[in-house]
């Protein structure tokens, strides 16, 4: 999902496209091993072949992301980002909207950023929001969540930022299952300044995959980030997709 899924790639429902090819393709490579015993070593073949594409595309992918290093300028407090740039009119207009409110007498003078992430909720048309605290340790203990298989969800972020603006924040998703990684998702949530009130960023809507290659348990990754590539959270859990959601 965008939790367990999303997609820099531009991957819709879950980003499991390759998944749904995947079991088309090995469902009839199953059926051929079945009806013509003679053909089961070429079907091993193209089921080995197919395992190591999905690898190979893994691996260029996470080479592409660490490539992708930006050279930032130094920090700077919040009353020297005021002061900084103060005669381009345009620029300055754009630094009061964008900090609003801020109290500077209880911001202080922090050049680091703090960000803390309050929840995730999984929201399905028909049905109650899934709330999912976020763990102090930061790793939910055994299955977080089910979603049943073909259902449409979104994903929906309650954050909260303190200290100083934080610049290019990211959030970010890899998920596996059997070994195999079927989902890398990147979005941007955006540059926000400090404020008392929580922020809120939902994510699009999508659709979980179905079928019986797509059902069962997967492993996630989810990161917060921002431009400096400093990390607010990093959670590892597991999910499932069933035939129907969890009984309440």
């Amino acid at each position: 999902m965008s939790l367990a899924v999303g997609a820099v790639s531009s991957s819709k429902n879950m980003g499991f496209e390759e998944l749904k090819e995947g079991e088309e393709e090995t469902g009839n490579a199953l059926e051929t091993a079945a009806t013509n015993p003679e053909d089961n070593d070429e079907v091993g073949e193209k089921l080995g072949r197919q395992m190591s594409e999905a690898s190979l595309y893994a691996t260029e992918e996470e080479e592409e992301d660490d490539e992708r290093d930006l050279e930032l300028g130094p920090q700077c407090t919040l009353k020297e980002q005021l002061e900084r740039d103060k005669d381009d009119e345009s620029l300055r207009r754009w630094k009061e909207q964008l900090l609003g409110s801020v109290d500077f007498n209880n911001v202080g003078e922090t050049l680091e950023p703090d960000v803390k992430i309050l929840s995730l909720s999984i929201l399905s048309p028909g049905r109650p929001d899934i709330v999912l605290p976020i763990p102090d340790s930061g790793n939910p203990k055994g299955l977080w969540f089910t979603l049943k298989e073909g259902s449409r969800y979104a994903l929906r972020f309650n954050f909260q930022v303190s200290k100083n603006i934080v610049s290019g924040l990211k959030y970010s998703n890899s998920v596996w299952k059997t070994g195999v990684k079927v989902d890398s998702t990147k979005e941007m949530l955006g540059t926000f300044s400090p404020q008392p009130e929580p922020y809120t960023h939902e994510i699009h809507e999508e659709t979980t995959p179905s079928g019986i290659f797509a059902r069962g348990s997967y492993s996630a990754r989810s990161k917060f980030v921002d431009d400096d590539n400093k990390c607010y959270l990093e959670i590892n859990y597991t999910f499932d997709i069933r035939k129907e959601w969890a009984s309440a």
